[in-house]
């Protein structure tokens, strides 16, 4: 398989001021602070759409569907997969999530002593389109579809921000009024960051991206059943060969891969948890030829559905 690299510049450049440094540095200590001694694993917090992420050791990759977030790393680094593109990023970074997304993850950088440390903040497309119907953006381009993950360098008002919002778990008392001013003002900052046109494409009503997310919902709620490539593109307002551009483009996979994706994530879930053999949970997720299943499982998830189970249970 062929991997393309994407890099946001390099690692140092977007350590790019001391101001923004020094508050990444005390992101860390915050985040530090809340999941110290909990090893690790992926924090909920006091702050419903907030949560915080530790690892001490590097990690295998780890697949499973994203839906619509910001996150941003404050120590260590890590990758993340989507389809056939690989993408790095690390301190003072923030990767968007836009869409619900198949995705592979893996920390790349972690020890003990310096743990990787990251927070994430779901975001809610409603209140994106609001903000962003009280703004004149009138050159707003409809018509456009960007990928829906993007990585890029953090700036100081978006850290300042953040940083606000993590603050407010030290005073509980004052989340409920001032928690959902401090994420609507985070929205603000990410439409108006460098990634200003990335965003809005997200929450412009209409736009061939939103159109493509709410065709991606629908593949999510049926994707056992036989996929109907007509349906889907006149559920979008587009023309079958239309749908397939702007979906591959969203999302870097046609929508059949797509479903593939999201077919194996389901079948290894329900075999881990619920002790499926992998006859049944093919059969299951949509699959009819059990030796199909085995391929293509093997192909994503790097060895046959029982082994790979066998590996998850003992490690």
């Amino acid at each position: 398989m062929t991997v393309e690299i994407l890099k946001s510049e390099s690692i140092s450049a977007h350590r790019n001021t001391d101001g923004t440094s020094n508050q990444c540095k005390e992101l860390a200590a915050l985040v530090a602070q809340h999941t110290s001694g909990q090893g690790d694993g992926i924090y909920p917090t006091q702050i419903e759409q907030l949560s915080f992420m530790r690892a001490d050791t590097p990690s295998t990759v780890i697949h499973q569907v994203d839906e619509p977030r910001l996150a941003i790393i404050v120590q260590g680094q890590k990758e993340m997969l989507l389809g056939e593109e690989t993408y790095h990023y690390g301190v003072g970074q923030y990767l968007v999530v836009s869409v619900d997304l198949p995705l592979g993850r893996c920390i790349a950088e972690a020890t003990p002593d310096k743990p990787y440390l990251g927070l994430k903040l779901t975001l809610d497309p409603m209140q994106l389109c609001d903000l962003v119907a009280q703004m004149s953006f009138s050159s707003a381009k409809k018509n456009n579809s960007v990928r829906g993950l993007f990585v890029s360098n953090v700036d100081a008002t978006l850290i300042e921000c953040v940083l606000r919002l993590i603050k407010l778990l030290n005073t509980p008392q004052d989340i409920p009024m001032l928690a959902p001013m401090t994420i609507r003002e985070t929205y603000y900052r990410l439409l108006m960051g460098e990634q200003s046109e990335s965003v809005r494409q997200i929450a412009t009503s209409g736009s061939s991206m939103q159109r493509i997310a709410e065709a991606i919902k629908r593949i999510k709620s049926d994707f056992a059943k036989p996929m109907r490539i007509e349906e889907l593109a006149a559920q979008a307002r587009m023309s079958t060969s239309s749908f397939h551009q702007h979906f591959k483009q969203v999302t870097s996979m046609s929508p059949l891969q797509y479903q593939k994706q999201l077919r194996l994530l389901e079948a290894r879930r329900l075999m881990l948890a619920e002790d499926f053999d992998a006859n049944h949970a093919a059969y299951q997720v949509g699959y009819e030829s059990p030796s199909q299943f085995s391929r293509e499982y093997s192909r994503l998830f790097g060895a046959p559905p029982m082994r790979d189970i066998e590996r998850l249970r003992t490690t």
